[in-house]
């Protein structure tokens, strides 16, 4: 059974571009295209991962993963905050609601597949 990972981003063309690479991987990829639907969509199908953009409509990405990360049913799904915010303070407070890893756009599709396998625990 493929690993289900969850891409939140508001942009649909970055969703599109990682989808294709996980899926390309073998990985189940759903996606939602702001905060709130992103949370409403992990609550729903309890993904084995997330990667969360921060700057999206009705709810930033650090909120949505403080939110799961603050629920026992959701607290253990590995979350990698992606964004083009790539100062210290943002990710300060990305560890600081929980993120498992912090990765900045542009990014490299290599790095973030790496980084997908290693907190699924496939290295």
């Amino acid at each position: 059974m493929p690993k289900k990972i969850l891409v939140v981003d508001d942009e649909r063309v970055i969703v599109q571009m990682v989808g294709m690479r996980l899926k390309a991987h073998g990985y189940d990829v759903i996606s939602a295209c702001d905060g709130q639907e992103g949370l409403d969509v992990a609550k729903k199908e309890k993904p084995d991962l997330i990667i969360l953009d921060v700057m999206m409509p009705k709810m930033d990405g650090y909120k949505v993963c403080g939110l799961l990360k603050m629920d026992a049913r959701f607290a253990k799904i590995p979350i990698i905050m992606f964004t083009a915010r790539a100062q210290d303070k943002d990710r300060d407070l990305g560890k600081e609601v929980g993120a498992n890893a912090y990765i900045t756009k542009p990014f490299d599709p290599q790095l973030l597949v790496g980084k997908v396998k290693e907190l699924l625990g496939e290295d």
